[in-house]
């Protein structure tokens, strides 16, 4: 894979006033009749009905590489524009789209730039003349991406979280006080609707307008950085919307095969990518390298990797993530914000829930979504046959590598652990809903069962590998999400604030903040060994899950019950020591190897024992 020339596509102003336009428009040339032409006008006239936009003709050449190339260049300075009332020349925002005339399909208008840095409303891209790059705060320089081992997720869809970037912002300090320190932020790119998950990309090179500009996410970035936050990006890269440019233009003019879309693996959701074709490919890993030289992010979250999964030396998503670390590799001194002895921090997350030990084993992705602690979390919590032995299991990453030596480099490699995510309803839903005007697209989770929330968090915070908590889990948030349909995610869901402050929130958020501390200081939690002590008759069969994380210098032992109902239970400690209670500190005990203590551990609610 290879850097597209980016300073040579897209708007860019190289002088005062005058801005240059390129795209790449394979199998769109001027020998077959074709006539490329730009459209552009004052975001300040764009609803007004005596302002027409000004129409600029691209000339044709060839690139070595990717084949037909259209520019032009436009003087602000010298075009004027001789309707009464213009801003045509000011300084400001400005909206533009292309327009072919084809011999054959006529003209066809309203074409995005696939190369736009800005976006305006609709099918629109955007530039701003007299545009001043953002300054990153001093601070940024020394900024690092925390360690693999260290990561505490939280995940947020913006136009929910703060209703903009700046909302974002506003919260910041919040998220940090809370103990998280790292962002997964679902798609900012350009989408076609106003409320949208963003999963249908039309726009890679930028921030869609409503959430904001470029140099608004650039500061959202300066601003977690500054507060010990991380943050991830949610890169969706194996399908597109319909009206991405690539598929709009090449599905209009009729063509039967396409330079960039196309079958590829599998075909989930909207219009596929086809990685097969170098444009493909050189094109995601310069969005790759755009954001992360642009915006300093510190990874990214890579949605749906069926579509563009074909093996570990395929084509598609192995390729994509190894070029681009090898890229951070090599660029360090640029980046060094990744620099570590361990080797690079770039966190690279595969969405792929078919097959998540097989992506960390066979890529350079170095963790993963998978939904088996999820999946097990539900059924325990609907008491099924087996189900606190199977949550045992998956909390403890059972079958997931630790790390890998590929090209003689060792990747140390984790799972997500996570009980909620944006596409499925809270997990308070599973102990029973409440119907609004009995329309299910309006029901909640019952709040009245926070409680039973506890055990679920404490076991998730105390677990192996990276812990994730979706927004507002922590106050105990409690939107249903049905499982297909338009009402997934055309939907706002806004957070509910105001259960920060209830009995609910508050106790929530208090547990939330004590574990989320409790895993930063303490080792083992960590990265510690991690054993599930399996006993159906002790603890399994009465509804309690047992575990202990360990390291050379300390042992956790973590007791969560399920149940209605205090338990008092025999337990044999592996390691004597001084135990103390780190939740409640109320049951602490000196033992010695071998002995068997005791243990209570309250109803909806757990213990961790920490001896050292």
């Amino acid at each position: 894979m290879k850097k597209l020339p980016l300073a040579q596509l897209g708007p860019r102003e190289s002088a005062p006033g005058v801005v240059n336009f390129g795209v790449l428009l394979p199998w769109v040339s001027a020998t077959g009749g074709n006539r490329l032409f730009v459209k552009i006008i004052h975001t300040h006239d764009q609803f007004i009905q005596a302002v027409q936009p000004l129409a600029f003709e691209l000339q044709h050449r060839v690139d070595a590489d990717y084949g037909d190339f259209w520019s032009v260049m436009v003087d602000f300075n010298a075009a004027h524009d001789p309707q009464p009332g213009s801003r045509f020349g000011s300084p400001g925002r400005y909206v533009y789209r292309f327009e072919l005339h084809n011999p054959h399909a006529g003209v066809l208008d309203w074409i995005i730039d696939p190369f736009a840095r800005e976006y305006a409303i609709g099918k629109l891209s955007a530039f701003t003349l007299g545009y001043t790059p953002y300054i990153w705060g001093p601070a940024e320089a020394d900024w690092k991406t925390p360690a693999l081992r260290d990561l505490i997720i939280y995940e947020l869809n913006l136009a929910e979280f703060g209703g903009s970037l700046q909302g974002a912002i506003d919260r910041l300090d919040y998220l940090a006080d809370l103990g998280v320190n790292a962002l997964s932020v679902m798609p900012v790119s350009n989408v076609a609707l106003e409320v949208d998950w963003g999963y249908l990309p039309l726009g890679y090179f930028g921030v869609d307008e409503r959430f904001g500009r470029r140099d608004d996410f650039q500061r959202c970035v300066d601003a977690a950085h500054q507060r010990g936050l991380a943050v991830i990006v949610d890169a969706v890269y194996g399908h597109t919307g319909e009206d991405f440019p690539y598929a709009d233009l090449y599905r209009r003019l009729q063509y039967r095969e396409n330079p960039f879309m196309g079958p590829f693996a599998k075909d989930y959701f909207g219009v596929s990518t086809d990685f097969n074709r170098t444009l493909t490919r050189d094109f995601f890993y310069s969005v790759n390298l755009h954001w992360l030289e642009t915006y300093h992010i510190d990874g990214f979250r890579y949605d749906c990797v069926p579509n563009y999964w074909d093996g570990p030396v395929g084509a598609g998503y192995a390729n994509l993530v190894f070029h681009t670390y090898q890229y951070v590799k090599n660029a360090i001194t640029s980046l060094a914000r990744f620099d570590a002895p361990e080797g690079p921090r770039l966190i690279q997350i595969a969405e792929q829930l078919e097959a998540p030990e097989q992506i960390l084993e066979q890529s350079y992705s170095n963790a993963t979504w998978q939904n088996a602690s999820f999946g097990a979390a539900g059924a325990c919590a609907h008491s099924a046959a087996g189900a606190v032995e199977n949550l045992g299991q998956r909390l403890g990453a059972f079958g997931y590598i630790e790390q890998a030596t590929q090209n003689g480099e060792t990747l140390l490699k984790a799972p997500l652990q996570y009980i909620e995510n944006h596409d499925h309803s809270r997990f308070l839903c599973e102990f029973g809903l409440r119907q609004r005007d009995r329309n299910p697209l309006f029901a909640e989770g019952d709040r009245a069962h926070w409680y039973r929330l506890q055990p679920y968090l404490i076991a998730l915070l105390a677990a192996k590998g990276i812990p994730m908590l979706w927004q507002g889990q922590e106050f105990g948030e409690n939107y249903f999400l049905p499982e297909d349909g338009f009402g997934r995610v055309l939907l706002l869901r806004p957070l509910r604030w105001d259960y920060f402050y209830d009995t609910a929130g508050k106790s929530l958020v208090a547990l939330t903040r004590k574990l989320v501390n409790l895993r930063k200081d303490c080792a083992e939690l960590r990265y510690g060994n991690h054993y599930f002590h399996n006993d159906y008759a002790r603890y399994l069969s009465r509804g309690l899950l047992l575990f202990q994380r360990e390291t050379a210098a300390a042992l956790s032992l973590v007791a969560v019950n399920f149940t209605d109902v205090e338990q008092r239970v025999p337990f044999v400690f592996t390691r004597a020591g001084n135990y103390r209670e780190q939740l409640h500190g109320q049951d602490n005990f000196v033992t010695g190897e071998g002995q068997e203590r005791w243990l209570t551990i309250p109803s909806n609610y757990g213990c961790i024992w920490r001896g050292s």
